[in-house]
């Protein structure tokens, strides 16, 4: 009855009236529809149990390696609001859960990881530390990034009011950056390796 009542209270007051809270809001169901829509593709063309493993490894790769926090948005921002835990809290534990869903994934089932290009481009990452986990290390500093402007849409009422995303916006705009230098070179060398050339 306590949920109940919280999470009315929250559609009256939050979710409806406040810019910022409608903004996270509308980014959370996207995020959510998107990831939905793939569940059911991977399902569909795996089966259940096999389209479930790949669309929960496929969150763990967007846990890891990108620098937005849109897969650990969609545990923390629910979580926020049901029972006000920061969402930097909250991408620690999904940060926790993904690395145990991956340790597992690697000795048990290590098979998946051949069913997408993008579970390939995973495990490449994961079993070759050099130089491929400085992608996880950037995305792990941009992450946090976001997660903490992400905190600060659901504690004020405006955008005019963030004074932490104004204040770091510089410094995030740098990471991704540097994110994207980082898969570019990446990309090339996966590409001349493929080709046999060097130089």
């Amino acid at each position: 009855m306590q949920l109940k009542a919280k999470i009315k209270n929250l559609k009256n007051k939050d979710l409806f009236q406040h810019e910022t809270k409608k903004h996270a809001f509308k980014k959370f169901l996207i995020v959510l529809a998107i990831f939905v829509a793939y569940l059911i593709f991977v399902c569909w063309k795996y089966g259940v149990k096999g389209g479930t493993e790949v669309g929960l490894l496929t969150w763990v790769f967007f846990v890891f390696c990108t620098p937005i926090a849109d897969a650990g948005f969609l545990v923390g921002f629910p979580a926020r609001l049901l029972t006000g835990i920061r969402m930097i809290y909250s991408e620690v534990i999904v940060t926790i859960v993904a690395a145990l869903i991956t340790i597992y994934s690697l000795i048990f089932t290590p098979s998946i990881y051949e069913k997408t290009a993008l579970l390939r481009v995973f495990k490449r990452i994961l079993i070759q530390p050099v130089p491929f986990w400085l992608i996880i290390i950037l995305s792990t500093i941009g992450t946090f990034f976001s997660i903490y402007f992400a905190d600060e849409l659901v504690d004020v009422a405006k955008h005019s009011e963030r004074v932490k995303y104004k204040k770091h916006k510089r410094s995030h705009y740098i990471i991704i950056s540097l994110f994207m230098w980082g898969i570019t070179f990446w990309l090339y060398d996966v590409l001349l390796q493929k080709l046999n050339l060097k130089f």
